[in-house]
């Protein structure tokens, strides 16, 4: 734009396609403006000054194209030498899709998170199974575990005698009924009858 401050006559022009970019063309040709344009064979070449043979339709071609022209002009204002190759890779020259970016490095932190997880170890390791004597059937719970009784003595193993338990007299007729009405004194008479059996392996001294 002229009517700007910091407007500049431009002195080359440079496109990559003269069919996509005839409009610059054009109004270059009104200022005598010298162009140099990539053109494939199908470009037309109008007031196009010098044109170089590629492939313009490709983006990583015309990335290296560019990478070959920028190499050539630094090599021409002596900015770097022949003999030595040029560090900046042609990959800088490529245009990338910032959504397209944004993808392949969440595919990529994705891909490594996954990768970690895998070769992390497990936090927990079970154990080996354990041989609980399982196998071996248990038929007297009471006594599993516990170390076989000694045989007791033949003086020790006399049966004691029971008590006789008390007579009860069953009658439809509850006012005819023998049974005491004193509780208490019918269940104190056999307890001093019988004999005090050690049958549970206390003591009877209370």
């Amino acid at each position: 734009n002229q009517i700007q401050t910091a407007f500049r006559e431009p002195r080359l022009l440079l496109i990559t396609d003269p069919r996509s970019d005839h409009q610059p063309v054009t109004e270059s040709s009104y200022a005598n403006v010298p162009i140099i344009a990539f053109a494939n064979i199908d470009s037309p070449t109008k007031f196009i000054d010098i044109s170089i043979p590629c492939n313009n339709k490709s983006t990583n071609s015309i990335g290296l194209m560019w990478w070959f022209l920028a190499r050539e002009v630094l090599r021409l204002r002596g900015s770097i030498s022949r003999d030595m190759p040029w560090e900046v890779m042609p990959d800088l020259f490529f245009y990338r899709d910032p959504e397209e970016v944004e993808k392949e490095e969440r595919e990529k932190a994705e891909a490594a998170a996954e990768a970690h997880t895998v070769a992390k170890a497990p936090d927990f390791v079970a154990p080996d199974k354990e041989d609980w004597g399982a196998d071996a059937a248990v038929t007297d719970w009471a006594a599993d575990g516990q170390p076989a009784a000694a045989p007791a003595p033949a003086a020790i193993a006399a049966p004691v005698a029971a008590a006789p338990a008390a007579a009860f007299q069953v009658t439809e007729d509850w006012a005819a009924q023998t049974e005491t009405s004193d509780w208490a004194a019918a269940s104190a008479a056999p307890a001093e009858q019988a004999p005090a059996a050690n049958t549970w392996g206390g003591s009877t001294q209370w």
